[in-house]
């Protein structure tokens, strides 16, 4: 799969967001994630773009035959892998001049 894409675009739906993401807990932070890939349709439907872009022919002719299923393994999967990375969202910190 490709983990630095999903995370470029968590990050990237963070911002989108308002950066609300920036000032939970961890726990809520956590549930942010959940939601984000749970609830927001055009976010999900957005990141199984990404992940089927990449089937070839034969894995896009498996996937049509058993989308529903796979669909949530995949989500599931993004999940786990947003969650494992979760130290990589935490906010820049901006830099100053000397």
């Amino acid at each position: 799969m490709q983990n630095d894409l999903l995370v470029a675009a968590f990050r990237n739906y963070i911002i989108k967001h308002k950066s609300v993401f920036y000032g939970l807990t961890l726990d809520k932070r956590m549930e942010y994630i959940e939601n984000a890939i749970q609830k927001n349709m055009k976010f999900r439907n957005s990141l199984k773009g990404m992940i089927i872009g990449v089937f070839t022919v034969e894995e896009y002719l498996i996937y049509t035959e058993n989308s529903s299923a796979l669909n949530k393994r995949m989500m599931n999967i993004v999940k786990d892998r947003l969650l494992s990375n979760i130290q990589l969202f935490d906010k820049p910190e901006l830099l100053t001049a000397v």
